[in-house]
Parts: structure tokens; C-alpha cells; sequence
């Protein structure tokens, strides 16, 4: 089962620490790939979106928004919309993992996934690929994964909460998007040795009520996770 760690503050003055471990059986990493501009999206999104409440967030799921800029030119520019977003999603369909780029796609554990349309919850992984470790500081994140000899890659993504978008122009034209999970910076980091030291991700919060982060590891080369984990992130680390 995999275990959050709460905040650890040390004695006064000391810098506040935030530790996750995903366990060793692997945790579900949910990605959907989304656009303000696509009136098909608005569906997925609410469904993802209740899982801000699940009792499974973070220990079980770790779900992802990513915001495509491929329909930023079709009459509404996504704000939340980032070129290496599609790419992550062409990446999935170069190696098989799914047969076409489209909006809403959902992903899980890196194979495309429409169990959604039919209000399904994914199927928990049964592998045991081993334990993510991630250690937060005001301005560091580490992290330890098993290599086994495998050259590995670290994804760091900063998530909005919260975000509530009135769009005016396109297929959701006059509408007012709720959105969670929004991912607001995408970083990745390589290791040969399954340990990483890198800074931690930082935006400005704008329409964001409160922020959370999600971190996966992968082979390198490959869009597929090996393990996940996440949670919120404290205040302290946000100053």
C-alpha cells in the first residue's frame, strides 16, 4: 500500500521538509489530455475532477491534466495550454499506446483508457516495481527510485486546484470551466543511479486556490510510468 508522509518541521527556524512515498506496488498515474477550446473535454474534466475528494489521492491515484495547445488556434487560447503537452501525448502514440492524438484522452499507467465514459474507476495495478521517494524543501525536491542498472527519468509537475476559467470564445463558448489537477509546469530530470536533487518547481499561484505536485518515474526515452506519487503542497513551501 503505498504511504504520504505528512509535513515534518523540524526546531525553530529549521527548514520544513514534506516527505511522499508511493510504496512498493505501483500507483495508478492518471493523465488526461485536455483543451479549454474542445467542447468534448468539459465531460472528462468533471469526472476527473471529483477526485479531489477521493480517499485514494495520492496513496492509490495520482491524477494529471495536461492542457494541449493544438486547439489554442480554433477561436479560444488555452492558458493553461504548453507545446510539450501534445508532445507527451504524440509521444504516447508513437509507441502504441494509443492509436490517434485526440481530446479528451485519458491515459492510465501509460495505456490509453476510456473506462471513464461509463463513470468507471481504473484498475488498480497489481505490479511491484518498487519505491518512489520524494523529500520537498522550500527549494529542493529529492528523490530515490531502484535503477537496477536503468537509466531513468524523473517527472516533476506542479498541479493548480481550484481554477475556475469563463471562456469566451470557441466551442465552449460562454461557459465557466471548474478545472483541478491543471498542469501548471512540467520538468524532467535524468539519473543513471535512481537518485535525483532538483529545484522545485515554482509559479505564480494566479487562479489557482491551492497547489499540489506529482512526480513519476519513467525509462528514459519512454512516456510510460514506473511508479508515481504525490500530495498537497504546504504553504511553508510556497512562500
Amino acid at each position: 500500500m503505498a504511504v504520504l508522509l505528512l509535513s515534518l518541521a523540524f526546531s525553530a527556524g529549521a527548514q520544513e521538509t514534506t516527505r511522499f512515498s508511493s510504496g512498493p506496488r505501483q500507483v495508478t498515474l492518471l493523465e488526461l489530455f485536455t483543451s479549454q477550446g474542445c467542447s468534448s473535454c468539459p465531460p472528462a474534466e468533471r469526472w476527473m475532477n471529483r477526485h479531489v475528494d477521493n480517499e485514494a489521492l495520492w496513496t492509490h491515484i495520482v491524477p494529471v491534466a495536461f492542457h494541449v495547445d493544438y486547439w489554442d488556434a480554433l477561436g479560444w487560447k488555452d492558458p493553461y495550454a504548453a507545446v510539450e503537452h501534445g508532445e507527451r501525448q504524440r509521444a504516447y502514440a508513437r509507441s502504441g499506446s494509443a492509436g490517434s492524438v485526440y481530446t479528451p484522452g485519458m491515459f492510465v499507467n501509460g495505456r490509453e483508457w476510456r473506462g471513464w465514459t461509463y463513470a468507471l474507476p481504473p484498475r488498480e495495478s497489481d505490479r511491484t516495481p518498487g519505491t518512489l521517494d520524494v523529500t520537498l524543501s522550500h527549494d529542493t525536491l529529492l528523490a530515490t527510485f531502484p535503477a537496477n542498472g536503468r537509466s531513468l527519468e524523473l517527472h516533476v509537475v506542479l498541479l493548480g486546484f481550484g481554477i475556475e476559467t469563463q471562456v469566451l470564445r470557441g466551442e465552449n463558448s460562454n461557459r465557466l470551466l471548474p478545472q483541478e489537477f491543471v498542469a501548471l509546469a512540467h520538468s524532467v530530470h535524468s539519473s543513471n543511479d535512481g537518485h535525483w536533487r532538483v529545484p522545485l518547481p515554482r509559479v505564480p499561484a494566479g487562479d489557482a486556490a491551492r497547489q499540489a505536485i506529482a512526480v513519476w518515474v519513467s525509462k528514459t526515452g519512454q512516456p510510460a510510468p514506473l511508479q508515481a506519487t504525490g500530495g498537497w503542497m504546504p504553504a511553508a513551501l510556497l512562500e
